[in-house]
């Protein structure tokens, strides 16, 4: 039985367009003779299902897809996000600290106490990391980083002031502030960072070219069809572009660029 997630950006608020735009796809594979799951994977964390060989369809961080050797996966496609300061096929965070604290820019926050939402995370370390980097100078920027387990508890450490500053993915964010405006109305943004290519769509190395395919087209499709015009807004989904694993160098690059600032987190 074959195995699909769209976990990466899956507000509780977004369940029912990924259910939608899945079944689409899933129809779609149906049709083409291809085995696909009816209902996608939440009972497990994602990176358990990036490492599942059943893995039909996925979205993917970018970092662990260059930083992890033992991630073997396959880009299928890259989406393009109506979200403000992400170019097509691409995407940023945005640098977010409590509306009453005095920084005005990354510069102020020398010895402050970052959140992040995983080590391995591209828009929540390695993107914050290369932010710091040419004001760290090969030292130490941050006195602490609390690791929080999600963008979402990111936001919720720096509103309760456990920590001063996040990276939050600009994805993320515009789904947070859309249905919970709450959980950021304590924010502000005091700057985006360097953008890079967007979560890719991935499926296993071992999936045969000609599911590869189909995947491919089924995606393609389903950007196409009108009835799914109010799952896509909901999901900020705008296109998908086709997708290839060089394209994500750029992130293993960033990463090599910033490994010179001491990071007080493995």
């Amino acid at each position: 039985m074959s195995v699909a997630s769209l976990g990466m950006y899956d507000h509780p608020a977004q369940r029912a367009a990924n259910d939608a735009l899945w079944a689409a796809v899933a129809h779609d594979l149906h049709a083409q003779g291809i085995d696909a799951p009816a209902r996608l994977d939440r009972d497990r964390p994602v990176e358990a299902i990036w490492r599942d060989p059943a893995l039909l369809l996925a979205q993917a961080c970018g970092f662990p897809l260059v930083a992890d050797p033992d991630l073997d996966l396959r880009v299928i496609a890259v989406p393009s996000y109506a979200v403000t300061d992400c170019a097509p096929g691409r995407h940023c965070s945005r640098i977010v600290v409590r509306a009453e604290h005095g920084a005005g820019s990354l510069a102020d926050l020398r010895g402050s106490v970052a959140a992040i939402n995983a080590p391995l995370s591209n828009t929540g370390a390695n993107l914050l990391r290369a932010s710091v980097a040419p004001l760290a100078k090969g030292q130490a920027f941050f006195d602490g980083i609390i690791v929080t387990g999600s963008h979402r508890d990111s936001v919720r450490a720096v509103a309760a002031g456990r920590a001063d500053v996040a990276a939050i993915d600009a994805v993320t964010f515009a789904a947070i502030e859309r249905f919970e405006p709450g959980a950021v109305a304590g924010l502000r943004s005091i700057g985006t960072t360097r953008s890079t290519p967007a979560l890719p769509l991935v499926t296993a190395r071992a999936t045969p070219p000609a599911v590869c395919e189909a995947l491919g087209s089924a995606l393609a499709a389903a950007l196409r069809d009108p009835a799914l015009s109010a799952a896509r807004e909901a999901l900020f989904l705008a296109d998908i572009l086709p997708g290839d694993s060089d394209r994500y160098h750029e992130v293993r690059d960033i990463r090599r660029e910033a490994a010179t600032t001491l990071w007080p987190c493995a």
